[in-house]
């Protein structure tokens, strides 16, 4: 395989120290500013964060994303305000500093800046940025690769250290705007924009990516990969086959629903198919 970009050292081992690894999504409640906000207390917002990161980490996971998912119908990046960043860098390092896990911080939608600023904050040592390269139209309308204004950001913040994990064929939306390009040329692009690790997902929250795609995703660099969405304890032995990581949440959750807390039993259950196949 051709070279797009320097060689570099594997986020996944670097930040995991281990060369597969099993993250867990903390849906934050919804913040202050969004619509599903009822005015219940900072307090119990972290809270139920702490109590969802404690349910992965003491069911076996190896790290944790923290997300805004509970903000509900998402902004554009331009229109989210620094109220986000502040309250997800104390949620974040209140878990860092309870559980002292690898952390990524992925600020919805696309808001790779806020992102940055969250994880310098808060500790985290990965982003997720869901277009990084390209341009498409999602949910929020049409959305912009992040990649030159973060990477110059996290210049700025000395920030370095901090990783870039990036979406493939992102889902939510539709892609007719680079419709006549593949995967595999997609794949490529962002890994050309110096991202660090690469993910695979399906078409929205809880679909999984094909096998084929990430087949195809996988072909085109020699970045780690991951799946992002869809991963169940039936399929999560095949996806690390094929994959340095899956990124979980829904199916780890009461009744499946990602807006429920976080199940213990689910997370105990997912993490035994997910050593069985790690340890084969």
């Amino acid at each position: 395989m051709a070279s797009i970009s320097a060689e570099k050292p594997s986020a996944i081992q670097d930040i995991f120290s281990r060369n597969k690894a099993i993250i867990g999504v903390v849906h934050c409640e919804a913040f202050p500013g969004s619509p599903q906000y009822k005015g219940q207390s900072f307090a119990k917002i972290i809270d139920r964060a702490l109590y969802d990161a404690k349910s992965y980490i003491e069911g076996g996971v190896h790290g944790l994303i923290v997300e805004n998912h509970g903000d509900i119908p998402f902004s554009k990046p331009e229109d989210i305000g620094p109220e986000t960043a502040a309250l997800m860098s104390v949620i974040t390092d209140r878990i860092k500093m309870a559980f002292g896990v690898p952390l990524g911080i992925n600020v919805l939608a696309n808001a790779a800046l806020p992102a940055l600023a969250t994880a310098l904050a808060g500790g985290a040592d990965f982003i997720r940025v869901n277009q990084w390269a390209n341009a498409y139209i999602a949910n929020e309308g049409f959305i912009e690769g992040a990649a030159a204004r973060a990477l110059r950001y996290r210049s700025l913040l000395r920030a370095e250290h901090i990783r870039v994990f990036a979406d493939s064929h992102v889902k939510h939306g539709s892609h007719a705007i680079v419709a006549d390009r593949s995967i595999q040329e997609l794949t490529r692009d962002v890994d050309f924009f110096q991202a660090d690790a690469v993910i695979a997902t399906g078409q929205r929250t809880g679909d999984s990516a094909t096998l084929e795609e990430i087949d195809e995703i996988r072909s085109a660099t020699v970045l780690p990969l991951l799946v992002g969405s869809g991963v169940t304890p039936d399929n999560v032995g095949q996806i690390l086959q094929r994959t340095q990581g899956v990124i979980v949440a829904s199916t780890l959750k009461v009744d499946g629903v990602w807006w429920n807390e976080v199940e213990p039993a689910r997370v105990k259950h997912f993490m035994a198919a997910a050593r069985a196949a790690l340890e084969a």
